[in-house]
């Protein structure tokens, strides 16, 4: 039968890793490190997310960024994750020389790194390359190579810091988002809050990870100084509270918006009442040592033919109109060139009990929903804008209305690409957990 998408091509070096543990040392073998890097910029440079603001340069800082990074050991397997204070994560090229900077330094074989998608964070695609940067945007060139190095020290330093850990999760229903996408109803809404804690030994918190699905675009686009959005108030609210080290990992935010009441207009006080449901899901989870710690991995790049002509030159002149020339022109490749995309999937489970899945780009919320009621793992999160940013990831039913985060000028993957995107993630889970029985050899 002829394939309606696609092929994907794995990349998929689908790591299995049994980590066997034995008498009374087993809980010495899950540990967990966090670590933050300051990566706010300290010179004017394009900002990353409204299109209206053209090449226009930052005025100043509203309040600061970070990459913030948690590394989890079980046995010899390392894996981070890093939340950003950015509009996205890093660009393939980054990735791979961060993969490879802390392979070499520390070990650590998989990383999930999402940007909360503020709107108020530096472009960071830009190369230094004529045409694409270089003499025009040098500063911002620069950010971006530091950029690198700063969450290569984030994850290393997370690396040295690990002690023995205990960890647990939990979640909760808060209505504090909305669909702005669809007009059909009803809309679908992820409403969930997710929360993992990690504690060291004795109890104390060494990191909270928080996941919520709501695009982090509550200032003005004209306000052109540099913010974490409501994210950085809602962090720093529940480190306060908690005395913990607070990451934000963005949801399937791709068609969700904040859901704001007269108490909570404004980022400062939106914050502070999601770390109010945060701190609430937190003093209810109690956290343990694993008794057999396991760590299992992997990841996938999918070849999707593009909904639109890329090599068309007048998409390069649209996207230049509706952005600025560099940026789009550093944005694109050679593989979209040739009307090719390359998303990428990762999946990771941990002690065989909570699967973390990452898709990079923004996927609509029914993507969460439907991976989380299939899935069978006893816990399910999905972060969005991870490792990658591949644009939005609407569902079918959502491509089929259209309208801004639907069509093709912003969704350039092909029709269908998430939904077969979490189909391989539920595989990965399943083969994971050991649900499939083997193929016989005839």
């Amino acid at each position: 039968m002829r394939r309606r998408h696609p092929p994907c091509r794995l990349v998929s070096y689908l790591f299995l890793l049994t980590c066997v543990f034995c008498g009374n040392g087993q809980s010495q073998n899950f540990q967990v490190g966090f670590a933050k890097q300051d990566i706010t910029p300290a010179k004017p440079m394009p900002m990353w997310g409204y299109g209206e603001r053209h090449a226009a340069l930052s005025t100043g800082v509203r309040d600061p960024l970070y990459a913030k990074a948690v590394v989890l050991v079980a046995g010899k397997e390392k894996i981070a994750i890093v939340g950003l204070d950015l509009g996205r994560s890093p660009t393939d090229a980054m990735l791979t020389r961060i993969r490879e900077a802390i392979m070499e330094t520390s070990g650590v074989s998989m990383v999930m790194i999402s940007g909360s998608h503020t709107h108020h964070g530096p472009v960071i695609e830009l190369l230094d390359e004529p045409g694409k940067g270089k003499g025009v945007f040098d500063d911002a060139v620069a950010y971006s190579l530091e950029l690198e190095k700063n969450i290569v020290q984030a994850i290393n330093t997370a690396a040295s810091n690990v002690r023995p850990a205990k960890m647990g999760w939990g979640s909760k229903s808060v209505e504090m988002n909305r669909n702005r996408h669809s007009k059909l109803e009803p809309k679908p809404v992820d409403s969930r809050l997710g929360v993992i804690s990690f504690d060291d030994s004795e109890g104390k918190p060494i990191a909270t990870i928080v996941n919520y699905a709501a695009h982090p675009t509550m200032l003005n686009a004209a306000d052109l100084r540099f913010s974490a959005d409501w994210p950085g108030q809602m962090m720093n609210a529940v480190d306060e509270a908690l005395q913990t080290n607070c990451i934000f990992m963005q949801g399937a935010s791709g068609d969700m918006s904040t859901r704001t009441t007269d108490e909570t207009r404004g980022i400062e006080a939106f914050g502070k009442a999601m770390a109010s449901h945060v701190i609430e899901v937190s003093k209810s989870i109690a956290t343990k040592a694993p008794d057999r710690p396991k760590i299992q991995f992997s990841e996938e790049t999918f070849d999707f033919k593009t909904r639109m002509t890329f090599s068309n030159p007048l998409t390069t002149i649209m996207f230049s109109a509706a952005f600025f020339p560099e940026l789009a022109a550093a944005s694109m490749n050679n593989d979209l060139r040739k009307n090719i995309i390359h998303p990428r999937l990762t999946t990771v489970l941990i002690n065989r009990e909570l699967a973390l899945v990452g898709g990079s780009g923004e996927f609509f919320c029914q993507h969460a929903i439907r991976l989380r009621e299939r899935s069978k793992s006893t816990e399910t999160f999905f972060f969005g804008y991870c490792n990658g940013h591949h644009m939005y990831f609407p569902t079918i039913e959502g491509a089929a209305e259209g309208g801004y985060g639907a069509d093709s000028a912003v969704s350039w993957v092909s029709l269908g690409a998430g939904e077969e995107m979490i189909d391989h993630a539920l595989i990965s889970i399943y083969s994971m957990l050991g649900r499939f029985k083997s193929e016989l050899p005839f």
